[in-house]
């Protein structure tokens, strides 16, 4: 796709106007590999000036701090501060909420301070900016369309209206599972539970929240996050919903109607 890392920039004396954090999913999970690309057609087709780090990005070290690994934490995290710090960083968008909170919330404390920027209110801000235009009769006119909100987007940094309005913009019909906002329903990855085996018990936490997709009537079910997304997808899969059911990124969804 031909996009320019910080280092390209910086041997042309330029700076960009954002650095796009990627994350592990998006560089190297097939699936938000898709949502990576969708964002990257939406900046191209308003004209920002974004790199990304490339080879130089390590993970933010989230999924290493939350299960309990602290030192490999804080040196991937030194690592990451001392690349942007030596880059002057200014302003990250990230398509990833675990990374956006590591980012955001936790990086000061070790001397990375950015404006974080989730790409659910990046995306927001391009639309109410009339920078982004979604052209009539898209692929979501009319569509029963839910949201789910994530964790690390919602209860942990308070963002529910953004996406909302994002999904909004589509023209949609959208309807709200009937547990959202505060009181809505982990995923079941978070907390670096994607990366461990099953406990003892007869469901999976992805599984209950299928049902309220399913309850809803939704054909879509828009998430925010990579995690989010590939739980609803095996939930989907699980119920046999696939051919009934979609679950896609917002940026996905906004980069099929531009």
């Amino acid at each position: 796709m031909n996009i320019k890392t910080y280092a390209e920039y910086q041997a042309n004396n330029e700076t960009p106007e954002i650095l796009f954090w990627v994350g592990c999913a998006g560089s190297f999970d097939a699936r938000a590999q898709k949502v990576t690309k969708a964002f990257v057609e939406i900046l191209n087709h308003v004209g920002i000036q974004f790199a990304i780090l490339g080879k130089e990005e390590m993970c933010t070290g989230d999924p290493a701090r939350r299960a309990g690994n602290e030192f490999l934490f804080q040196m991937m995290a030194f690592n990451n501060i001392q690349t942007m710090n030596m880059y002057e960083v200014k302003k990250i968008v990230t398509t990833c909420p675990h990374c956006f909170n590591t980012l955001k919330n936790e990086y000061p404390e070790l001397g990375g301070n950015y404006e974080v920027i989730s790409h659910a209110v990046y995306l927001q801000q391009l639309i109410n900016e009339g920078k982004l235009k979604m052209k009539e009769n898209g692929e979501f006119k009319g569509k029963r369309i839910t949201y789910h909100d994530s964790c690390y987007l919602g209860r942990a940094n308070n963002i529910y209206e953004a996406p909302r309005e994002v999904l909004q913009a589509l023209d949609g019909e959208l309807v709200e599972l009937k547990r959202c906002r505060t009181n809505g329903l982990c995923c079941g990855a978070g907390g670096a539970q994607m990366f461990k085996e099953d406990e003892a018990g007869d469901t999976r936490i992805n599984f209950e929240r299928t049902n309220d997709v399913i309850e809803s009537g939704a054909t879509v079910v828009a998430s925010n996050c990579p995690f989010c997304l590939t739980m609803l997808n095996d939930g989907i899969k699980n119920k046999e919903k696939e051919n009934d059911i979609q679950a896609l990124d917002i940026a996905e969804m906004i980069a099929r109607s531009i």
